[in-house]
């Protein structure tokens, strides 16, 4: 599990370039509204902190290098864009169009390679092999997992709260949000069915490869969960549910009908354990639903 220290020096190394980001009390749930985070995901926060460690050092003239199923990257670009480096990225041709667009817009170079995340990732480790560019692993990565909790340690002086239901992908968030919070609140990983590499991993005991498909898999489509986010969820003792793609949909659906969030269907997953009842809360529990992303096209909203 990442230090509380590493994360406190990581709050520090961020400071004024990661936004604080609001909490909304909607009575029975609270809101994280990390969506508005820049670059439109919580990953901003892990990639400000993984660029900025490696530019303390030096970065090479190649710049940085990530793969990405689109918020990774586009974290990565603006990170890079901070330090006036360049970034290269690599999305598998499933990524969705508004975040390819973005990416450019970032000024980053976009390469689309496979169908799934872990296409991408192979390709941009190679890459970086060769170009010597800094790899900024999308989520198993101690500088960028100690940067995601400072989210956690955020909260924390925010609001009164007892549990913090966090959607889990590769588990960079998870991993860092359960390290902020471990000994003070419940932390509950949800998951879409199809796409279940940390539950996968806690049932067989070790990380494992899971098939990965479903309205989320742009966001939470690893093929397998990070070794800091599963180590973290068996020391933490992590809650573990799974929501299907049905209610994942019906709840982005809700977010905007009720509070006009428009979200990607990877953040939605979190609020899906709620209105789907894969998680039930005890009476009086206070519940924060973390709101990671907002990466979409709200289009199919209207």
């Amino acid at each position: 599990m990442i230090s509380r220290d590493a994360i406190e020096a990581a709050a520090q190394r961020i400071q004024g370039r990661a936004r604080t980001t609001p909490v909304f009390d909607a009575g029975d749930v609270i809101y994280k509204l990390e969506l508005v985070q820049h670059a439109g995901s919580f990953k901003t926060r892990g990639m400000l902190n993984k660029v900025l460690t490696a530019a303390e050092h030096g970065l090479p003239a190649a710049g940085i290098i990530a793969a990405s199923g689109g918020n990774a990257g586009l974290a990565a670009a603006y990170a890079a864009r901070e330090v006036g480096a360049p970034a290269e990225i690599y999305v598998p041709v499933t990524a969705p169009q508004v975040k390819v667009a973005k990416l450019a817009k970032l000024g980053a170079r976009v390469t689309q390679i496979g169908n799934e995340y872990a296409e991408a990732y192979a390709a941009a480790v190679l890459r970086a092999e060769e170009s010597g560019a800094v790899f900024c692993h999308a989520y198993d990565d101690a500088d960028m997992v100690a940067g995601n909790g400072t989210l956690g340690l955020e909260l924390l002086g925010q609001a009164e709260f007892d549990t913090v239901l966090v959607a889990v992908g590769g588990g960079g968030l998870i991993a860092g949000v359960a390290a902020a919070l471990h000994g003070e609140k419940k932390v509950v990983a949800v998951e879409p069915v199809s796409a279940r590499a940390l539950n996968a991993a806690l049932e067989a005991g070790a990380p494992v490869d899971v098939p990965v498909s479903g309205v989320a898999a742009d966001s939470l489509g690893a093929r397998r969960v990070g070794r800091i986010a599963y180590e973290t969820a068996v020391e933490g003792k992590l809650t573990s549910v799974l929501v299907e793609d049905q209610a994942i949909v019906d709840a982005r659906r809700y977010l905007w009908d009720e509070y006009r969030l428009a979200v990607e269907h990877g953040t939605a997953a979190a609020q899906a354990a709620l209105t789907s009842g894969a998680y039930e809360p005890e009476a009086g529990e206070r519940v924060v639903v973390l709101l990671c992303g907002a990466n979409t096209n709200p289009s199919d909203l209207s």
